[in-house]
């Protein structure tokens, strides 16, 4: 299953989040990435430009660059020592003279993937008929993904925390809106409240969520409450988040802006990367105070979010018996998808799986 969900899905027709602008803000600067297995040169060139590469050498294969993140002045394989520049073109192949007649070396240059960017996020696409992005990503999303991006995508790096889950991917993306009052403990313990809110299921499995998150009161549980204080955003949007189909989950909650860049290893596995951010125009307080919440309450150690983890893992596990998974919470037709959603509902991901169900060729039993 998970080779045609790599053929259909992840090599197919849809747009993946392979990173963002911020993360190689200099000339030289890259990173290197994973789309299912194929890997991923991400490199800001002497032209400003970011441009997305096969992270492989044009001659033999060979991967070109291993570390995960860092500044070149060009890129060399270390197998034949063929050098790239930062804009992908092949500058130097030692023994030129004896290859083959038809050699050119202005061909050999590094492969580009197709990508685009939406307010600094990067996305990729290896699809022959992939949407383009804005048709792709649906009316529904863009304001929320504007707003969680900080308004004009003019971010700042602040770092990562990087995770190995033994999940499927597909267990990983189907957390909703029902459970979080439920599983997770830091909620109750602070009696934190969420408001007015809502959910969308927008084109190609994509969803977004925005609810009110109250301020929370000092009930003693903290040392220090500004730990969990509004700074800079409006307890109005105090959540926002934006799912686009199939791994990449995006979140602002309270001051922070975590954008997590997932890559489906195997049937068994799923890694992501939590990457946190902030704005550039934060002054020194501001910003200080987004690098605390970011340490302490989003990711896999989260105060908020740490049982995430454990019941993705549950998830796998569980669903390996010979039974059944349905959806409750928020269900009005056993045919037809939900109009109107709760942002507590469950049924937002139903969309998704009904989008996978296309992707994947696989017929629905009565249903449309």
């Amino acid at each position: 299953m998970f080779e045609k969900e790599l053929e259909n899905i992840f090599y197919g027709d849809c747009w993946h989040v392979v990173g963002h602008v911020a993360e190689v803000p200099n000339v030289g600067d890259f990173k290197t990435f994973d789309l299912g297995r194929v890997p991923l040169l991400i490199s800001r060139g002497k032209d400003g430009q970011v441009r997305v590469f096969y992270n492989s050498c044009t001659h033999r294969g060979n991967q070109v660059e291993v570390s995960a993140s860092g500044n070149r002045k060009e890129f060399e394989c270390p197998y034949h020592r063929w050098l790239f520049s930062l804009e992908g073109a092949l500058t130097a192949c030692p023994g030129s003279k004896e290859f083959a007649p038809d050699f050119k070396q202005e061909n050999f240059g590094l492969l580009e993937v197709k990508s685009a960017q939406f307010l600094g996020l990067i996305l990729v696409t290896m699809g022959k008929n992939t949407p383009p992005l804005a048709e792709w990503m649906g009316e529904e999303v863009t304001s929320t993904l504007s707003a969680l991006l900080g308004g004009d995508g003019r971010l700042k790096l602040l770092g990562y925390q990087k995770v190995s889950y033994n999940v499927d991917w597909k267990g990983y993306n189907d957390n909703d809106g029902y459970h979080a009052p439920m599983l997770h403990a830091g909620f109750r313990m602070l009696n934190w409240q969420g408001g007015k809110g809502f959910q969308r299921m927008a084109a190609n499995g994509n969803l977004v969520f925005e609810a009110e998150l109250k301020p929370a009161q000092d009930n003693g549980f903290l040392k220090d409450p500004s730990l969990i204080a509004f700074k800079g955003s409006d307890p109005a949007r105090g959540s926002m988040i934006v799912q686009l189909y199939p791994t990449t989950v995006m979140v602002k909650h309270l001051d922070m802006i975590n954008l997590r860049f997932a890559i489906a290893r195997s049937e068994e596995e799923t890694e992501v990367h939590y990457a946190y951010f902030a704005h550039e125009d934060d002054d020194e307080e501001l910003l200080q105070h987004r690098i605390r919440q970011s340490s302490n309450l989003l990711g896999p150690c989260g105060m908020i979010s740490m049982e995430d983890a454990a019941i993705f893992r549950r998830i796998f596990i569980g669903n390996k018996t010979p039974g059944v998974a349905e959806f409750q919470k928020g269900v009005t037709s056993f045919t037809e998808l939900p109009a109107d959603l709760k942002q507590n509902d469950e049924t937002g991901n139903l969309g998704r799986w009904e989008h996978y169900r296309k992707l994947m060729g696989f017929k629905r039993e009565g249903g449309k």
